[in-house]
């Protein structure tokens, strides 16, 4: 769902529209504009030659683009890269103050707002935690939060706010039982909806994903999707989700869920099959620290700073790894992947244990008939849902279809 933006609003970039549709110039130079800003977002910068290398595009229709952004402080020079015959290369980055965004993760436990810069910078981040997610307590935080987000600003910068991206479950009255909410009240959420309520409280553009996509969009932009074709993307929340990419593109699917890895069948403990997320989820650590007598609160409070506990941390991580192996089986049954990268919300030493207990788990696995894809720790870590939240916005209104990226040469 998503809201027409309001060009007024945006100040520096509101030129370029979406170029579907038509081939006039006006609409061609803005299709051209967005696949330079791709290309230099994908490899860091680039120089005016290498970005016609690659585009097909000629050196003089380059330099105009290029100077153009320039002008709208979209893209910022590097310094001369000297050493070789004839004038200097002046490589181009993306300015990190030309446009901001903010991001809205809704979780089943927690949410988090962050303000995000051009190039993915968390500039300032909130966190809320919460028995269950309900429709009227998130949108007070929001409330709050937008105009703490915004304070820090000032008024020129605050008029370069792309829009809003929310990043949430879809179907949040699902799998209730698990983590003890209940369905009463979160039945409010089957007639909520985001666009309505964000315009009471702003009149920035609104876009709205699921929140695991979200994250796998982040990864394959700011993490180390960029080094891989295809992937499989697990992030392990309260509940276990994921997304996938081919040929460099998140693939939505039809309905917007494709990768929701969650339901994938794996073993369960009498012999029949059971979704991976009652096996790989923390909402299961947390279930199993509440049965010890262990206050499980700082999983949701301190998602950064876990403390130690113990074997039940142990035991966790070795039930977690052995299953999310099967389902990277599965997986690679079906699609070819060149690598399954893993997050979640946790601290990064638990998810290097994690990632080595999924390594070993696959390795006694019959694995037959497959291409056995790497399997890596993901990049972007514990705000992924956030930051993949906030990117909707700028992705929309600046670059183009990564499936374009693949054309360009080696």
């Amino acid at each position: 769902m998503t809201t027409e933006p309001d060009n007024s609003v945006l100040g520096i970039g509101a030129r370029i529209i979406d170029p579907s549709g038509g081939s006039n110039q006006t609409r061609v130079r803005a299709y051209n504009e967005r696949l330079v800003m791709s290309l230099v977002r994908r490899h860091g910068s680039l120089a005016k030659a290498e970005i016609a290398r690659r585009t097909g595009l000629s050196a003089q229709t380059v330099s105009v683009i290029m100077r153009s952004l320039e002008k709208d402080s979209l893209l910022v020079r590097g310094e001369p890269l000297r050493g070789r015959v004839g004038q200097p290369s002046i490589p181009m980055a993306l300015n990190p103050d030309a446009v901001y965004s903010i991001g809205l993760k809704i979780g089943r436990r927690s949410a988090d707002l962050v303000l995000m810069d051009f190039v993915g910078g968390v500039r300032k981040q909130l966190h809320e935690t919460f028995a269950y997610p309900l429709p009227e307590q998130i949108m007070s935080f929001v409330n709050r939060g937008l105009e703490q987000l915004c304070n820090t600003l000032d008024e020129t910068a605050r008029a370069r706010i792309a829009g809003v991206g929310i990043a949430a479950p879809f179907e949040l009255w699902n799998w209730l039982e698990q983590v003890g909410a209940p369905q009463r009240e979160m039945d409010a959420w089957r007639a909520f909806d985001f666009a309505i309520a964000m315009a009471e409280i702003t009149d920035l553009p609104i876009i709205v994903q699921n929140d695991a996509t979200a994250a796998c969009g982040a990864e394959l932009v700011f993490g180390r999707g960029r080094e891989f074709t295809d992937f499989a993307y697990f992030f392990i929340g309260s509940f276990i989700g994921g997304g996938l990419v081919l040929n460099h593109a998140v693939f939505p699917g039809r309905s917007g869920n494709a990768g929701a890895f969650g339901p994938i069948p794996v073993p369960g403990p009498n012999g029949g099959a059971e979704q991976l997320l009652n096996h790989a989820s923390i909402f299961v650590l947390e279930n199993r620290l509440k049965d010890a007598g262990i206050d499980p609160s700082p999983l949701w409070m301190r998602p950064d700073e876990w403390p130690d506990f113990g074997p039940y941390m142990a035991d966790w991580i070795r039930d977690t790894a052995r299953n999310i192996a099967i389902a990277i089986v599965s997986i690679s049954a079906i699609i070819d992947i060149d690598a399954a990268l893993i997050d979640g919300g946790f601290p990064t030493s638990v998810r290097s244990t994690l990632v080595q207990a999924i390594k070993q788990a696959f390795t006694e696995l019959d694995r037959q008939g497959i291409r056995e894809p790497e399997i890596l720790e993901a990049q972007v870590g514990a705000e992924a849902r956030a930051i993949g939240g906030a990117s909707l916005p700028i992705f929309s209104r600046f670059m183009i279809d990564q499936n374009v990226l693949v054309r360009e040469p080696v």
